[in-house]
């Protein structure tokens, strides 16, 4: 009897037992339907920024670390424009230094380059290495911190306030799911921010007694396939939050968790509905680089003609279950004038329905001349001969 109530007792708290920590199944609620264990939540395919899943979206929490969401979208802006390149230098303040909670470790006086602070935000969450970004930046945190608020009005984030430029609390520092996504959605638009929001574990050590070791806070990075950033954070007034990134067979996910009660939940459920995007959208191509896309006749008899090929690779992403027909529609002018080969003249666009998926250029495959009117006579003349008229 007593082996009988142990066995019980052992499969009751095996069934109270969390899910696998990396989300490999799904949380469900009784109708079937997804269920997240935190304050807030929202999953968007980014590219057509299609909504699967959110909970309590537009309602402010503390973003935490995920600020530097906006940190980092502000420095990719300036070394995109060429603003500033990631080779230029950083000296560290002593007010960055000063930052309390997670830091790169940086000293005073201490000079490092503006990729090496970009990594210290993205890998290791440094709030000393946000300050450093900011000042340099903006010339003060202050004066950055107003560009963080004006670029956020900008994109639409109607529930953001920033006060600061890497999260410490602060009493009105607010942002919501919904927000968040639209910030990591615009910083995706840099995809060489992946490049170090993807990486786990680096050391910087030159120009330094003490080697910086730096860890990715964002574990999915090692743990969950395709998974390359974007940024994790906590404070006990936020608790867990995260804007998470995969991408597999060419289909990114955004998934973003505010206030989970512990990081191995966070990610849990942050993984688990990216799975769950996964599982409903595909990557569907449209044109091939070079692949010919429409054969244009330069006669009414049409033994004279071009053929329009397509600029660059093109694919959409589209749900598994939309089985719509894809149409293509090449828009183009011809003139009365001498074409080059290889000279773009138009686009081609793809619908789905009614809506357009995407669009690629479209160039000529060979050296041609549009005819004018007496082109045209001649042609109608040649079509009258063959008929024996």
């Amino acid at each position: 009897m007593k082996k009988f109530i142990g066995l019980l007792l052992t499969l009751s708290l095996l069934s109270s037992l969390q899910v696998n920590i990396y989300g490999t199944e799904k949380n469900t609620d009784e109708a079937g339907g997804i269920t997240v264990d935190c304050k807030s939540a929202i999953l968007i395919e980014p590219t057509s920024g299609k909504i699967l899943y959110e909970k309590n979206s537009n309602e402010k929490f503390a973003p935490a670390s995920v600020t530097k969401v906006m940190t980092m979208l502000l420095a990719m802006e300036k070394i995109d424009s060429g603003e500033i390149s990631l080779k230029d230098t950083i000296t560290v303040s002593e007010n960055a230094k000063a930052m309390g909670g997670s830091t790169m470790l940086l000293d005073t006086g201490e000079v490092r380059t503006v990729e090496e602070i970009l990594k210290g935000i993205a890998i290791c969450s440094g709030n000393d290495a946000a300050v450093a970004m900011a000042e340099y930046i903006g010339g003060s945190e202050q004066n950055f911190v107003k560009m963080m608020n004006e670029r956020a009005k900008q994109l639409g984030m109607i529930n953001t306030t920033f006060l600061n430029s890497n999260g410490l609390p602060a009493n009105g520092h607010l942002s919501t799911a919904k927000d968040i996504s639209i910030m990591s959605i615009e910083l995706l638009k840099h995809p060489l921010i992946l490049k170090y929001t993807g990486i786990y574990m680096e050391t910087l050590s030159e120009g330094r007694k003490t080697p910086i070791e730096m860890v990715n806070h964002n574990k999915l990075v090692r743990f969950f396939p395709g998974c390359d950033g974007l940024k994790t954070g906590f404070t006990d007034e936020a608790k867990y939050c995260i804007s998470a990134t995969a991408k597999r067979d060419g289909v990114r996910m955004l998934a973003i968790i505010v206030g989970a009660p512990t990081w191995q939940i966070r990610n849990r459920e942050a993984a688990m509905l990216m799975n769950y995007g996964f599982s409903q959208f595909v990557s569907k191509q449209l044109a091939k680089k070079d692949e010919d896309i429409e054969q244009v006749p330069l006669n009414k008899k049409g033994d004279k003609f071009f053929i329009l090929k397509a600029q660059n690779d093109l694919s959409c992403i589209v749900l598994r279950s939309d089985k719509s027909e894809i149409k293509k529609v090449c828009k183009y002018e011809l003139k009365n004038r001498r074409y080059l080969a290889n000279e773009v003249i138009g686009k081609c666009e793809f619908y789905m329905g009614n809506d357009l998926v995407g669009e690629v250029d479209i160039y000529t495959d060979r050296e041609f001349k549009v005819g004018g009117i007496v082109e045209n006579i001649k042609d109608n003349l040649r079509k009258l001969m063959d008929l024996g008229i």
